[in-house]
C-alpha cells in the first residue's frame, strides 16, 4: 500500500491527498527552470548586432543574401547552437540542397535535426508552421531561396503567410529561420543581410529590426564560420553606438512556471523549456521492422 494510500485509511480522505497534491504541483511549477532565452550564433560580432544579444526566441528572423554569402552558414551556426544545449531543430528544405556532411562540420547534431524536403513550393510554409506551433524546436529553419526543381526561382512569402509563420513562432516559442534572397524578401521582426566582401570575408547588417540596431554591421574573415577545423576569426563591428556597460541577456534564463511562458506549464514548449533526447531512438520504435 503507497503512503497515499495510507493516509486515506487513516481517514484524511480524498480531498485532502487531492489538496497535497495541486500544493506539490504548484512548488514543481513555481520552482525555477532554466530555459532558452535566444539562440546565439557563437559569432560574437554577430550575436552583438542585435539588443537581445543574439537571435530572439519566439519571433521570425529573416536571413536575406545571394547564394554563397554566408546565409546557409549562419543559419546552421544558429541550429549548432541550439544543439548544444540538447535542443532540437528541424530545417525545411525547399531547395533540396542541404548537405548533412557539411552541416555536421559546422557542428550540428545530425539526430536532433529533422529535415523535411516538401514535394511541392505551397507545401514549404505549411510544414514551417507546423513545424514551429508544436513548441518541439528550438529552431526552424525555412529555406526558401529558390524553387525545387534546379534553376528555379525563389519563393515569395504572401502576407497571410507571413502572418500564420509568425504566429506560429509565438505559440511554439523557438526560432523561425527564413532564408530568402534580395529579389523575394519576407517580413521577419528581425532581417539580417549577407554579402559577399572583396576578398576573404563577408558581412552581416541588420537590414530591419522592430527591437532597435537598424544599420549595424560586422565584417568577418570567412574563417569564422568554421571553428571546428581550426580556423577562427570572430570578425568587427561597424556602425554600432558604443556602449561601456555590457547588458547582454543571458543566453539561458532562470524563470518561475508562472512566467516562464504564456500557458505557464513546463512541457508545452519543450524547445525551449527543456532539453530533449536525441529524435533517431524515438524514429526507429515507429518504423515498422523490415
Amino acid at each position: 500500500m503507497s503512503a497515499a494510500e495510507q493516509r486515506v485509511g487513516a481517514g484524511q480522505g480524498t480531498g485532502s491527498v487531492m489538496e497535497q497534491l495541486r500544493e506539490r504541483i504548484r512548488q514543481l511549477q513555481a520552482a525555477p527552470r532554466r530555459y532558452l532565452a535566444v539562440l546565439r550564433t557563437g559569432l560574437s560580432a554577430v550575436d552583438a548586432l542585435l539588443p537581445t544579444g543574439g537571435l530572439p526566441l519566439g519571433q521570425v528572423v529573416e536571413l536575406c543574401g545571394e547564394a554563397a554569402s554566408g546565409r546557409t552558414s549562419l543559419a546552421l551556426h544558429a541550429v549548432a547552437a541550439a544543439h548544444q544545449e540538447a535542443r532540437l531543430c528541424a530545417w525545411v528544405d525547399g531547395p533540396r540542397e542541404l548537405y548533412s556532411p557539411s552541416a555536421a562540420a559546422l557542428g550540428v547534431d545530425l539526430e536532433r535535426l529533422l529535415i523535411v524536403r516538401p514535394q511541392a513550393p505551397e507545401q514549404r510554409v505549411w510544414a514551417a508552421v507546423q513545424l514551429a506551433r508544436s513548441g518541439a524546436f528550438a529552431c526552424v529553419v525555412l529555406d526558401l531561396t529558390r524553387g525545387v526543381n534546379p534553376g528555379g526561382r525563389a519563393c515569395r512569402v504572401a502576407l497571410a503567410e507571413a502572418r500564420k509563420l509568425a504566429d506560429a513562432a509565438a505559440r511554439g516559442g523557438g526560432l523561425l529561420l527564413l532564408l530568402t534572397s534580395p529579389e523575394s524578401p519576407a517580413d521577419g521582426v528581425v532581417r539580417l543581410r549577407t554579402e559577399a566582401r572583396d576578398g576573404d570575408g563577408w558581412s552581416v547588417e541588420v537590414v530591419r529590426s522592430r527591437q532597435g540596431g537598424t544599420g549595424a554591421r560586422a565584417e568577418l574573415p570567412w574563417s569564422a564560420l568554421y571553428p571546428a577545423l581550426g580556423l577562427e576569426g570572430g570578425g568587427r563591428l561597424l556602425d554600432v553606438a558604443e556602449d561601456t556597460e555590457d547588458d547582454t541577456p543571458d543566453f539561458l534564463r532562470d524563470q518561475s512556471g508562472a512566467l516562464r511562458n504564456g500557458l505557464g506549464i513546463l512541457g508545452q514548449r519543450p524547445g525551449r523549456d527543456a532539453p530533449m533526447p536525441p529524435m533517431r531512438q524515438g524514429l526507429d520504435a515507429a518504423l515498422p521492422a523490415h
